[in-house]
């Protein structure tokens, strides 16, 4: 069994132990560029021992961000960028930049530009109905992710990890729900993976063998109709075919129709509601319930579902959902994944694994509540624990 807290190799990069610090984005940029307060988001689970951290969300364009306070990636972030990478890197950590299109996911409100979608329909995000992107613009999208990676190299991070899921623009395009299209890009599972596979390809041929390219694809959207196991397990084939990625983490849900199906444990109702601005928010209090559905948690809760790809393919695969002690991190590598992810567990306790090395058997403290959820709108922290002053805090518009 592979030791999780030995070194390992992801790509053309060392990273010092097996556990990654999974992407959840961090609302703590404002002006859509890199804080004080963001370096430090990143540097406390660096120091704590992780072996590499993800960025997020670097959207690849202005209109691909879920509001306009994200970052996106353009030279004027490249300085900042640097400065996080630098602070991340002398606690002896890798950095990865998670790079993608939020697609109908996107406030066109906030952002003042249209959202993409495979198909027209109509977003309460922004309470505008999304664009259908023609040929031309898709082929825009696969060049604006190549040069967010070259922007990416310049700033110096070790990865980038492209964003396949949730229904993000690249997983919506997977979505036989979302994705009517009849031209390359629709119809069969091979025109609707077409854009992830572009698109993993012009990164690589960007990139070269100079930083790990990873991608966070979606196993089952969890609603009906849309993309399900038996396709996502294809889509897997052919983009460990291709050989343009190092690794795939394996994630599930749709931020659009069901975001708690990749959360697990308690639905943050209340607490959603009153983030955001009516009409929304009268929507989520009324029928909370069938967005904001509740799945019990348990340890490596997505484990099953994630069995099936490595059984399927041979390439590096990294584990994520809950993953909180080192029982499970052993289950992972025994199972026989390369890497293991956490997120909440790392904002309730950035220095957990140094407390794990210490003690194996020590616990995360981390409840589930899952009241961490809404904080990304003004500014994500782990609701048990004394924020710091809310040096970027803002209202959800």
């Amino acid at each position: 069994m592979k030791d999780v807290f030995a070194s390992a190799k992801l790509g053309p990069v060392t990273l010092r132990n097996r556990v990654i610090k999974a992407a959840t984005f961090e609302g703590r940029t404002p002006d859509a560029l890199v804080t004080d307060d963001l370096i430090e988001y990143h540097r406390a689970p660096a120091a704590g021992g992780v072996g590499m951290t993800t960025v997020a969300y670097c959207a690849v364009t202005p209109g691909g961000r879920t509001d306009r306070h994200q970052i996106w990636m353009r030279p004027q972030a490249v300085p900042g960028l640097k400065r996080l990478i630098d602070a991340v890197h002398a606690e002896g950590a890798a950095v990865s930049a998670q790079l993608g299109h939020a697609g109908p996911v996107a406030n066109a409100a906030s952002n003042r530009a249209p959202a993409l979608a495979p198909g027209k329909l109509f977003s309460p995000l922004g309470m505008r109905t999304t664009r259908r992107p023609d040929t031309a613009e898709i082929r825009a999208v696969v060049r604006a992710h190549a040069e967010a990676a070259r922007l990416a190299e310049a700033a110096g991070f070790d990865a980038v990890e492209l964003h396949f899921g949730h229904n993000y623009l690249v997983s919506s395009f997977f979505s036989p729900l979302l994705n009517r299209r009849r031209d390359q890009y629709g119809g069969s599972l091979a025109g609707r993976a077409r854009l992830a596979r572009e698109i993993a390809q012009a990164v690589r041929e960007e990139v070269g063998d100079r930083l790990a390219v990873t991608a966070k694809l979606n196993m089952d959207d969890g609603i009906a109709g849309g993309l399900r196991i038996e396709e996502s397990l294809q889509i897997g084939r052919w983009l460990e075919d291709d050989g343009a990625l190092d690794a795939l983490e394996l994630t599930v849900g749709s931020s659009l129709f069901n975001p708690m199906y990749y959360f697990h444990g308690d639905a943050p109702r209340f607490e959603f509601a009153r983030v955001f601005r009516p009409p929304l928010r009268w929507g989520l209090q009324l029928g909370g319930r069938a967005f904001l559905r509740e799945y019990p948690y348990r340890e490596a809760y997505l484990l099953d579902l994630a069995r099936q790809f490595r059984h399927e393919l041979t390439m590096p695969l990294i584990l994520l959902g809950g993953i909180t002690n080192k029982q499970t991190m052993d289950l992972a590598m025994d199972e026989g994944f390369e890497f293991v992810a956490m997120a909440r567990a790392l904002l309730r306790q950035p220095d957990l694994l140094l407390h794990m090395r210490r003690d194996p058997a020590t616990r995360s403290l981390c409840t589930h509540c899952n009241k961490c959820m809404p904080t990304i709108f003004e500014r994500t922290n782990c609701v048990l624990t004394a924020a710091a002053p809310a040096t970027s805090a803002r209202c959800r518009s």
